[in-house]
């Protein structure tokens, strides 16, 4: 019996199990492929902001990217499985199944479905550099706190970036970063430390396939 495309599976499949009171990482991302450094990235946040999961929101597609050379999401999110391999990364596709294009409705959608869970969206620095040009974006740093990993040479750009600097007042130090979870958003932090720096762009090929292991 095939096993059913993640499209069709119901929202239920589709939200890793929890139990109320966990604080659970949001890592979202078209992973065209995953990469050590999604694995790095998750297990850094975990042991910082003292998460019990992280989830890998596997996308239909990131609309501010081109799409062309995304991979069919099954085997994106296969190879997501593979990548993670430990106990405290969750894949899910949740955002094909209930029709989600932008982080925005997401995020919105699992703080009413999950209430009782304390969620921390989780970005790499070249992200928070371009996190004004997200549909809402401040509407997506009210609903949850939101942990920034350093990615250099990034660092400068993004703390200079307009999200950044207009959400300035509300970002914690960086020795506070197990309390995050905890915080009324909006709430950042802005984490250094995260040696391995690795990018899905760099691991395709030109005509979008992945590159294979030497």
């Amino acid at each position: 019996m095939s096993k059913p495309s993640a499209a069709a599976l119901s929202v239920a499949q589709s939200i890793p199990l929890y139990s109320n009171g966990m604080r659970i990482g949001l890592l979202g991302g078209s992973f065209n492929p995953p990469h050590l450094a999604h694995r790095a990235i998750s297990l850094f946040a975990i042991k910082r902001l003292k998460l019990d999961r992280v989830w890998w929101l596997v996308t239909p597609g990131n609309p501010l990217k081109e799409t062309g050379g995304l991979h069919d999401l099954d085997a994106r999110a296969e190879a997501a499985r593979k990548m993670a391999d430990d106990p405290r990364i969750d894949i899910s596709c949740l955002e094909s199944v209930i029709g989600t294009r932008y982080t925005v409705d997401t995020v919105s959608y699992l703080r009413r479905r999950a209430s009782g869970l304390r969620f921390v969206w989780i970005m790499g620095a070249d992200n928070l550099a371009q996190f004004h040009r997200w549909q809402n974006w401040r509407r997506i740093a009210s609903e949850m706190p939101i942990a920034v990993i350093d990615r250099p040479p990034q660092s400068f750009r993004a703390l200079a970036a307009p999200a950044a600097q207009a959400l300035a007042r509300y970002r914690l130090p960086e020795n506070q970063a197990g309390r995050l979870a905890d915080q009324r958003a909006p709430a950042w932090v802005f984490l250094t430390g995260m040696k391995l720096n690795l990018s899905s762009t760099g691991l395709r090929n030109p005509d979008g396939s992945w590159k294979t292991k030497k």
